[in-house]
């Protein structure tokens, strides 16, 4: 008896659609001028070449084992971002934003209600979840405007000089301090952001009276066009002052940071998408826009190394920061990183104190940031969080008695009022937003910025897509976005019952523990006292006892080593 092999069910919709070519072929020659038999050999050839080369193909699995049908899958996976995003993730979901940030800011940006009926959707049981105290006596404030002066500090009250003889910062002061809204624009390139984004982030941040950083792309034609403050980012590959090998040009940095409309000199060590990351711009996308705002070659790939090359040690990074205050004719001068080996930050505050040099303000970038494309273990492993980078920064600075000299920004996922009360309870003086200005440009989070076919016209250089992006409308989102949030920072400030923002402490802020324990925030995280690393460690948290001697501002490389490493190798959190 012969043995029969089942049909495999998996070649089924293969077989449809062979068995419907042949059926309309059959028709076609019974009634040549029935067009809807035409149409179907059409469709029903189409379906069975494609389950031919399905069979043949040798690069898909599923195609091979699923000809025709397997294509539904790659349909799903491709839409499912969408899907889940509209249909089925929860409001409170953090996908890294969630649809209730989202909204808020949406609805600010457009000058709606933002108003929410009916109570928090949060659950207020639950570990984690944090309010702000209130006064049975709230302030009434005039306006929302709050600022902050960056740069000029007096060094006269210093309770912690330099050494006799030191190169100190008096030697090039900072001579035009900047007021600065505590609510301001992080940095983004020109070529990460379209040239319609930069316009209107721009004119938003003219209209609004805060700042836009520039990003390590330099200032580009699209900067200077409705003459925003600029804050102008130094990275590694010092484009829009560099010399052709790609190391630093004194000439061409003066040029362009006294230029009237930037107002401070932010040099960037590293970013919290990916700290300690070089990256490439390929050549194709090296526009010839791009070209003459970085000072690079046109259709060459573009290098942005891991490190400077202006300096190698915290005391040469001294001194570069003074070198480029002085060119910059006086200007704030600081620099921006994500924090990593506490010795390499120590460090730096070691030079500071051997040179007498301190930089005008240092902006924390917190591992939770974002970017146009990172490696995955960057994004998700590489750096520390915001909160635990501002906080050593902050009390590092208190105990060595030079906070007062140094302003402190923040960057990493600052949306909301109370994210930026949070921030400046923590120790910052301001905080800058990169995604939330994006997604008051009309950001989707579609997490397509690095394909080139941003939805929105966000983060494209595509000159058709950009054209969704209305820059006179999308600028009056920016000035609305900053405007609302700060109008909300206002209310928090007033019911906490202060009078400005700085005066928000870790003493304000309630953190629930669990089920039947919640904790001021200043019981639960790191505080020094003033002066206290200039004495004995032995009562210091574990971080100063453990990495403040391996420090040397002659090296970022730690003092003491052994066959495996450190010696002692506590974690930041010990």
């Amino acid at each position: 008896m012969p043995t029969i092999i089942p049909f495999p069910t998996r070649y089924s919709a293969f077989a449809l659609c062979v068995v419907g070519l042949a059926a309309c072929i059959a028709l076609v020659l019974v009634s040549p001028h029935l067009w809807l038999a035409w149409v179907g050999v059409a469709v029903f050839a189409v379906l069975s070449g494609t389950g031919v080369h399905d069979l043949r193909q040798a690069r898909h699995a599923i195609l091979r084992n699923y000809p025709v049908i397997g294509h539904l899958r790659f349909l799903l996976e491709f839409i499912r971002p969408e899907m889940r995003q509209y249909f089925i993730e929860s409001d409170s979901e953090a996908a890294p934003f969630s649809r209730a940030q989202r909204s808020l800011v949406y609805q600010r940006a457009k000058g709606e209600p933002d108003n929410r009926p009916f109570g928090t959707q949060l659950d207020v049981t639950i570990a984690g979840y944090e309010w702000i105290n209130h006064s049975m006596q709230p302030t009434k404030l005039e306006n929302h405007d709050f600022r902050i002066v960056i740069g000029g500090t007096p060094h006269t009250a210093d309770t912690n000089p330099p050494p006799s003889g030191a190169a100190g910062a008096s030697h090039h002061p900072c001579t035009q301090p900047y007021s600065a809204s505590v609510f301001n624009i992080s940095a983004m390139s020109f070529g990460a952001l379209s040239a319609n984004a930069i316009l209107a982030l721009n004119q938003g941040a003219r209209l609004g009276g805060f700042a836009h950083d520039t990003g390590e792309g330099s200032i580009s034609q699209h900067h200077r066009v409705h003459g925003g403050d600029l804050i102008w980012e130094i990275g590694s590959g010092y484009f829009g002052c560099r010399n052709e090998d790609g190391t630093f040009n004194a000439e061409r940095f003066s040029a362009n940071a006294r230029d009237p409309q930037v107002k401070m000199i932010e040099i960037k060590l590293s970013q919290g998408a990916k700290p300690g990351h070089g990256g490439v711009l390929p050549a194709p996308k090296v526009t010839p826009e791009i070209a003459a705002a970085r000072g690079v070659p046109i259709g060459i790939d573009c290098v942005s190394p891991s490190s400077h090359s202006a300096f190698t040690t915290p005391i040469e990074m001294m001194h570069f920061i003074a070198r480029l205050r002085e060119l910059s004719g006086g200007k704030p001068t600081g620099f921006k990183f994500c924090l990593g080996h506490p010795w390499e930050w120590f460090a730096i505050v070691k030079a500071m104190q051997a040179t007498g040099i301190t930089p005008d303000f240092i902006v924390v970038d917190g591992a939770e940031g974002g970017t146009g494309a990172a490696p995955v273990e960057f994004s998700d492993h590489v750096g520390a969080p915001l909160q635990e980078g501002l906080l050593l920064v902050h009390n590092t600075l208190i105990g060595v008695n030079l906070r007062h000299r140094i302003k402190l920004g923040c960057a990493g996922k600052v949306i909301t009022a109370f994210d930026v009360a949070r921030m400046m309870a923590l120790g910052a003086d301001w905080c800058n937003a990169a995604r939330g200005f994006m997604m008051a440009l009309g950001c989707i989070q579609a997490q397509s910025c690095h394909t080139g076919h941003c939805p929105t016209g966000v983060t494209t250089q595509d000159p058709v897509r950009q054209q969704a992006l209305v820059v006179p409308t999308k600028a009056e989102r920016v000035r609305n976005f900053h405007r609302s949030t700060l109008h909300a920072l206002q209310e928090l400030v007033q019911a906490a019952g202060l009078d400005h923002p700085q005066q928000i402490t870790a003493h304000h802020i309630v953190r629930r523990i669990s089920d039947t324990e919640v904790r001021l925030l200043s019981n639960l995280v790191m505080q020094v006292q003033p002066g206290a690393l200039l004495g004995p460690l032995d009562k210091q948290h574990n971080v100063f006892r453990t990495y403040w001697p391996l420090a040397s501002a002659e090296s970022f490389q730690p003092l003491t080593q052994g066959p495996h490493g450190l010696v002692s190798n506590l974690p930041l959190a010990a």
